[in-house]
């Protein structure tokens, strides 16, 4: 019989140990995708603020009582319908993943659009930071002299950075023709004399700053040297749609939300690592389909010549495209038969390129398109796979100014089925 010492015992138990746990970190690694591994490199997410209606857009049901004056048009995607005012997006389904099976607990618009920008419910005791922002706290800027997350169109009730400091907080913009305004230096004033005036000013906060090393004013610092930084650098023209041709204005569309979508082509272009825009009017209680002639036009122009342009640059495999809302619209329509109410049980979402397995429906509803019925999609599902696509620790705690713990994937698993 072979004799073990006791040093002999604990070095063979600790190597089992270590064997058994390689094993099954293996065995992990080739089941589940490793978030170390982004399939993104950005993402330019477009929210239909107001709650678009599914039935009438990406799920019709054509045997509904209800569906209305919708016709439909075949995608290029085998046995895939869409609404016919999206001919564009009808001819991009081969790059996109349709998720029907959205579901949420959240039925009005204002935490309806707080839970989707943060992945948690909105409360009055703190504010939680928006994806994008966990985006620049964890993966940093690319370009050092643009803010790694821009918000274009957005009001002012979107969450931003949060709790975090400034550094993650979202650049806003207002008019995508516009650019970044007031953003360069007066000519009035020289260089040199610019340059004196701003080493004075740090001169005179120096002494506040030491003695007062808080999140506020280092935030207040912060936005001077960023400011700074942007206005002397050349990249400063990425803002700048006005430098495009105008066969790509006529691409994008002459509105505010197709000039948005090429704005934020030129951003991701610049190493603008997230890049929101907000399209609104999809709060259709009245005159659901008079409204929807409307908009549909416009987004299928601005998002489908987003994706063939980024297709054309070599940027759409780099670049996850995100199309979300609030919520659904009810299937049943308003006493006046020309509106839809407001539906969280169920209601769909897009995702393109940046390593998406296009040409994919990923979950379903009822004949009604009141219910879910297969693979059903949290808030936090979505976002985590967001999160995933563009390499994000979705379970890595951080710990906000007053000890509470959150995570950016809140309880949220991705859906690994929907990449490449």
């Amino acid at each position: 019989m072979t004799v073990f010492s006791r040093r002999q015992f604990i070095f063979s138990c600790a190597s089992a140990l270590c064997a058994s746990s390689l094993a099954r970190l293996h065995a992990s690694e080739s089941e589940v995708p490793d978030y170390r591994h982004p399939t993104a490199r950005n993402i330019i997410y477009i929210f239909l603020s107001g709650g678009m209606s599914h039935i009438d857009t990406f799920d019709l049901k054509p045997n509904w009582k209800d569906q209305g004056p919708v016709t439909s048009c075949a995608t290029d995607v085998d046995g895939l319908f869409v609404n016919a005012l999206l001919p564009g997006c009808a001819k991009n389904m081969k790059h996109t993943a349709l998720i029907r099976s959205l579901t949420s607990t959240q039925g009005a618009h204002e935490t309806g659009r707080y839970m989707m920008r943060t992945n948690y419910p909105q409360r009055g005791t703190i504010v939680h930071p928006s994806i994008g922002s966990w985006s620049v706290y964890y993966k940093g800027t690319e370009n050092n002299h643009i803010p790694g997350h821009v918000v274009i169109g957005a009001g002012s009730t979107h969450p931003g950075a949060g709790y975090m400091e400034t550094k993650c907080a979202p650049l806003p913009i207002g008019d995508p023709r516009k650019g970044l305004q007031n953003s360069r230096r007066s000519k009035t004033i020289s260089p040199e004399r610019f340059d004196k005036r701003f080493e004075l000013l740090q001169a005179v906060n120096a002494p506040f700053d030491a003695a007062y090393n808080v999140k506020e004013v280092r935030a207040y610092k912060d936005v001077y040297e960023e400011a700074l930084a942007l206005m002397r650098s050349q990249d400063l023209d990425a803002f700048d749609v006005n430098k495009e041709p105008s066969y790509m204005h006529q691409s994008y569309g002459d509105h505010t939300f197709g000039q948005s979508c090429l704005l934020a082509r030129r951003l991701v272009e610049h190493d603008v690592r997230f890049v929101e825009i907000e399209l609104g009017g999809w709060d259709t209680h009245l005159e659901n389909f008079e409204r929807l002639d409307e908009l549909l036009p416009i987004f299928d122009q601005g998002y489908s010549a987003l994706l063939s342009d980024l297709e054309q640059r070599g940027l759409l495999d780099e670049t996850l495209v995100v199309v979300g809302t609030e919520f659904g619209r009810t299937p049943a329509l308003t006493t006046d038969g020309n509106g839809r109410g407001h539906h969280p049980s169920a209601y769909s979402c897009l995702l393109a390129g940046g390593g998406i397995r296009g040409g994919t429906v990923y979950g379903a509803t009822d004949e009604r398109g009141a219910e879910v019925v297969d693979k059903p999609v949290r808030i936090q599902d979505f976002n985590a796979t967001i999160a995933h696509a563009i390499g994000l620790p979705i379970d890595q705690r951080m710990y906000a100014p007053d000890g509470r713990p959150f995570t950016v994937g809140n309880t949220g698993a991705p859906l690994y089925e929907l990449f490449r």
